[in-house]
């Protein structure tokens, strides 16, 4: 779908004028010539002049019909962080005014952020451009323009990074456009983003829907004058549009409620659009006089809208020739909503009163935001992400009739944190439709729900932290732990993390444990080890989160007291083959050199599997040659601290450019944290051999806190190969975290 190239705005300049909208376009044409100079010289991966993207950008936001200052934010998008030796937001504050200079901030990406790697990093980015959403709707608006047209221009790149931009669209961007209303938007997105995810299967779809209409081409005509000549005999004023599913909508419905293409129902689709809400309901009476309606596929979004200022009646009918089809009835601001979503205000609406409906609409963003206690935890963010903007949703009633909107598959605790976090706290039960329920019951589409409370509660349960779906819910029930219960919360935190550390191979005193969990505890930006400890305690942080930083502490502590001495010559003698005269440091047939005489047999220790690049040590076994092990194995921690192996550690390195070919195959260890669902060791399984990695061992555990650990060997080159086999399966949905194991 690409458009064409434009390094001008000559036709942005037409495009405004044709809305009749009172632009400053003396604003924008400057607004351009900054960043056409700004940008001169650089090009995009496709080869054309860099200005081309901000200008089409331009283009897409003024076809939302945004306001002057959105265009000018469009066009300087990328000159803070494309041209940052030349400008900055100062500049661009002084040149265009503040509201720009916020737009362009909240569009440039945290280049300078220190984290520990880039999806920690991209996460972050994504968590400054919602809170830069959340206080002016505007910055998402340009944000999702400026993803359609790198999408419209995705050829260019390489296919990795064309999958990797389509999933991050589909996860991310639509799923936005989505929540925010804005339906054209959110169409194109998901149709570019799966042609590149699955180009075969969005293919086949593709051509289904051409045969299918193709062979009842004139069915929505047909429909069309039928129901024409009877909203005219009825004298209403009307505007009738047809349409087919597009191809994205057919494919999700076919996977997800694995169905076929032929029962796909909703295929055809009829639109009315009228003047005003009763000639919306006495249309959707003629339509249900002259057609035999499909019960239960009748919905009234005018009188109970979506969270997203979504309104129409929709309802499913049968035409006379038996195929089905779905009528939308709405009026002409409906229409207009539906296709624009919030960006819409922008035309029927200004002033303070529009900013501050805005804003409460928006609050669900602030929410998803907030870190109760100050740390940065992507997963965390990431889920909530998953299940408070991303997952469908049900609407249910309060006993009054307001109308709560939840994620689907949330529980009638996250509706009683929904209302109120005085009500979540003190509740002692539910009902639904008048019946007493489970307080783990998921209430469904316009259910009633009522929550029964008491004064005298204690509180929530921390078993609530595992039953909740919402991340509202989940914060307000940790902050309550947080606030009320700390003694108690350093206590289980201390327990847990000392569970953790039995299992290491030396045994620690109390001090020991102390001074590792302080480190920690500093590292991760805690004032003092107590509070690590009520985090973990209260459920702000599970174990698996620092469980590798404490090893490594742990590793790092203890392997700095020991002092590695050289093997002595008596010792060498009893293993090698004595033979005088041969020049040290020669290489084994395993790319190892050992700081001895010829003739050592190596071997690679079954415990840690090092792979080219690690840091080594030699071990001189009785009889087997050389063990060779990373130097943090724990083997080794605990070896160089025994006296009957005194003499027996040996220096080894790995020869100068060993398997940096990559032709030899090692052994290496992977521990894989994951959500406890169907089809995740599938999906792991999948993406090592999308790699070309083997699978040698695998073995599954799942764990109390509805997650599991999976263990792996697989055949790597060496730790390069290891780190992106690694990077690869922490982008999976579902996969918590990925580190290094030890074979037990």
């Amino acid at each position: 779908m690409a458009s064409p190239i434009h390094t001008d705005i000559s036709r942005l300049l037409i495009m405004l004028a044709a809305t009749g909208k009172n632009y400053d376009t003396e604003k924008i044409q400057r607004a351009f010539e900054y960043a056409n100079a700004l940008h001169e010289g650089q090009c995009r991966a496709s080869g054309e002049a860099y200005i081309s993207h901000p200008i089409a950008v331009a283009e897409i936001v003024a076809g939302l019909e945004l306001d002057t200052d959105s265009i000018c934010a469009a066009l300087l998008h990328d000159t803070v962080e494309d041209c940052a030796d030349k400008t900055n937001l100062k500049e661009i504050e002084k040149k265009f005014g503040k509201d720009v200079a916020l737009l362009v901030d909240g569009l440039t990406k945290i280049v300078m952020l220190q984290v520990d790697d880039k999806e920690e990093a991209h996460i972050e980015n994504l968590r400054k451009m919602l809170l830069a959403m959340s206080h002016d709707v505007r910055v998402i608006f340009i944000k999702l323009c400026d993803r359609l047209h790198n999408m419209r221009t995705l050829d260019a790149k390489p296919e990795n990074k064309r999958r990797l931009t389509a999933l991050e669209t589909m996860q991310v961007y639509a799923p936005l456009a989505h929540r925010l209303g804005i339906h054209k938007l959110k169409l194109e997105l998901e149709n570019l983003s799966i042609s590149y995810l699955d180009p075969i299967g969005y293919a086949e779809v593709k051509d289904d829907i051409e045969r299918k209409y193709g062979q009842n081409v004139g069915f929505i005509e047909n429909i069309r004058q039928t129901v024409e000549e009877r909203l005219k005999e009825n004298n209403i004023r009307f505007e009738l549009e047809g349409r087919i599913k597009s191809v994205y909508s057919v494919y999700r419905k076919m996977y997800n409620q694995n169905k076929s293409f032929d029962e796909i129902y909703d295929f055809y689709a009829l639109r009315v659009i009228v003047e005003n809400e009763t000639e919306c309901y006495s249309v959707l009476g003629y339509i249900h006089e002259m057609f035999r309606s499909i019960p239960g596929r009748f919905k009234d979004y005018i009188s109970t809208p979506k969270p997203n200022m979504y309104r129409s009646l929709h309802t499913t009918v049968i035409g006379n020739d038996g195929i089905p089809f779905e009528v939308q009835i709405r009026t002409w601001e409906m229409h207009h909503f539906a296709e624009y979503g919030m960006a819409a205000h922008w035309k029927y609406k200004s002033g303070a009163s529009s900013r501050e409906e805005m804003t409460k609409k928006l609050e669900w963003i602030a929410r998803l935001i907030e870190t109760e206690d100050g740390t940065r935890d992507p997963d965390e963010f990431l889920h909530a992400l998953k299940t408070d903007i991303f997952q469908d949703e049900v609407f249910v009633f309060t006993p009054k009739g307001d109308v709560i909107a939840l994620p689907q598959g949330a529980t009638v605790i996250d509706f009683a944190y929904a209302i109120h976090s005085a009500v979540g706290n003190k509740m002692i039960g539910a009902k639904i439709n008048g019946m007493i329920v489970p307080i783990d019951r998921c209430p469904e589409n316009g259910e009633i729900v009522e929550i029964i409370t008491a004064s005298n509660s204690k509180g929530p349960s921390r078993d609530w932290l595992n039953i909740v779906r919402t991340s509202e819910a989940r914060n307000k029930i940790r902050q309550w732990f947080k606030k009320e219960t700390r003694v108690e919360n350093v206590a289980a935190g201390k327990a847990i993390v000392d569970s953790e550390m039995k299992k290491y191979a030396k045994s620690l005193t109390e001090d020991e444990i102390a001074e590792v969990v302080n480190n920690v505890a500093k590292k991760a930006g805690f004032a003092t080890a107590d509070d690590l400890y009520n985090t973990i305690g209260y459920g702000g942080m599970p174990i698996s989160k620092i469980a590798i930083k404490l090893h490594d502490e742990y590793v790092r502590t203890f392997r700095a007291r020991v002092v590695v001495e050289p093997i002595d010559n008596e010792e060498q003698a009893r293993v090698t083959n004595q033979s005088a005269g041969r020049p040290k440091n020669l290489r084994s047939n395993s790319g190892i050199i050992i700081d001895g005489e010829s003739g050592c047999q190596v071997k690679f220790a079954k415990c840690c599997n090092p792979l080219p690049g690690d840091n080594i040590i030699g071990f001189i076994t009785k009889g087997y040659g050389v063990s060779v092990h990373k130097r943090d194995c724990p083997n080794v921690v605990e070896g160089l601290n025994k006296s009957e192996n005194d003499g027996r550690w040996i220096t080894a390195e790995w020869e100068h450019g060993a398997n940096v070919s990559g032709k030899d195959l090692y052994e290496a260890h992977l521990q894989i944290h994951t959500e406890n669902r169907i089809g995740m060791l599938a999906d792991i399984t999948v993406a090592l051999a999308d790699m070309k990695v083997s699978i040698l061992q695998v073995n599954c555990a799942s764990r109390s806190d509805d997650t599991a650990t999976i263990s792996m060997k697989v055949s790597c080159k060496n730790t390069e190969h290891y780190t992106s086999i690694m990077s690869r399966l922490k982008g999976l949905p579902g996969v918590i975290d990925v580190v290094r194991g030890f074979a037990p």
